[in-house]
């Protein structure tokens, strides 16, 4: 939706396209992390994780960290700095 009501397009400028390309990553990874989260669910469910073996579980907590904090990046650089 906010891709619809942005007010510049990818080829605007400089701004537009690193807006997309920036915004554009990062739900990609979202999408990424969400699948991560799905499996580890579904091992959770089958008995796969234990307190010894867990693993997959903690990679899918640091990738979360990781895509959280690349977001308050953008959030300050876009958003906050950019003025959009």
């Amino acid at each position: 939706m906010e891709y619809y009501q942005a007010p510049f397009t990818i080829s605007d400028s400089i701004y537009g396209s690193t807006f997309f390309l920036a915004t554009g990553f990062h739900g990609f990874h979202v999408i990424i992390g969400t699948l991560f989260l799905i499996i580890c669910a579904i091992r959770q469910y089958l008995g796969h994780l234990t307190k010894e073996h867990h693993v997959g579980f903690e990679a899918a907590a640091w990738y979360w960290h990781f895509v959280d904090v690349v977001w308050l990046f953008l959030f300050v650089s876009i958003y906050w700095w950019g003025g959009i």
